[in-house]
């Protein structure tokens, strides 16, 4: 059962890290295997918190498989959960939680369980996954300094 979870100190504000991993429509630019992104539904379920319904798409070589999830955004409490709801998942959650550490800093958590249905699809995935996870810290990051600007320590 495949998990993988990672916490990094990035020179941007909580918020803004918050508002970028929140923009799943801007994914496909950046993130390692993201093909596609599409926001089926969004639904307000509170003061400041989001539900959505998203369908993404993810592509190495031949292989494409698209999954859906359900995604609540947090921005209150800067934590973003991620559900699963079909595709070719067994199960599959992560969540990330963003911790100011001053104005312009913040640590980002990041964890992600995942088990695929298929045995083969795991084992021609899993190890690409767990690589895509490691690069995925250092996409968000070089994004949030393409987006808001490099900022020093």
């Amino acid at each position: 059962m495949p998990q993988f979870s990672t916490k990094r100190r990035v020179q941007h504000s909580a918020a803004e890290m918050f508002d970028l991993v929140a923009d799943g429509e801007s994914y496909p630019k950046f993130v390692p295997l993201c093909e596609a992104l599409r926001i089926k539904s969004r639904t307000q379920k509170g003061e400041g918190i989001t539900v959505l319904v998203a369908d993404m798409t993810v592509a190495y070589k031949l292989i494409r498989q698209t999954f859906t999830s359900r995604v609540t955004l947090d921005k209150p409490n800067l934590k973003i959960l991620v559900e699963y709801v079909d595709g070719p998942f067994r199960r599959m959650q992560n969540r990330w939680a963003f911790h100011p550490v001053g104005e312009h800093a913040c640590d980002v958590e990041f964890f992600i369980d995942y088990e695929f249905k298929s045995r083969t699809l795991g084992i021609l995935m899993g190890a690409l996954f767990d690589t895509v996870f490691r690069r995925m810290a250092s996409a968000f990051e070089q994004r949030a300094d393409a987006v808001y600007g490099r900022k020093r320590a």
